[in-house]
Formats: structure tokens, C-alpha cells, sequence
């Protein structure tokens, strides 16, 4: 009998670089909010908080 890896060994995948959501599209919307999903890795978030990532990272492109 051989011993088998940790199964947590097995999900320790390094992602190179964060999804900078380069296409989004809508999937819902109510009366204070609208939601979007990125196409590239499915996250779905408030397209408040959409906006609010494009700003920031204008900020740290400015400052480099």
C-alpha cells in the first residue's frame, strides 16, 4: 500500500495574476443596485464596486 498525497496539496493551485473582469455583462438588476459577472472567472459583484476597482486601479497605474 502506498501512502497518497494530502488532499489539500491537491487544490493548492497558484494563480498567476487576480481576473481584472475584462468583460462584464449584466444578470441582475433591482431597485438600488444592479449585479454584473465577469465572463473571464464568473465573480459577480454590485457594478458600484465594478467602478469602484476601475478607479483604483487608474490610482496605482498613475502612481507607478
Amino acid at each position: 500500500m502506498t501512502p497518497s498525497q494530502p488532499a489539500h496539496s491537491a487544490m493548492e493551485k497558484v494563480r498567476p495574476e487576480p481576473c481584472k473582469h475584462p468583460q462584464v455583462q449584466i444578470v441582475s438588476r433591482d431597485e438600488d443596485a444592479e449585479y454584473v459577472e465577469c465572463k473571464e472567472c464568473g465573480a459577480v459583484f454590485e457594478s458600484s464596486e465594478f467602478k469602484d476597482m476601475a478607479i483604483e486601479e487608474q490610482k496605482h497605474l498613475d502612481e507607478e
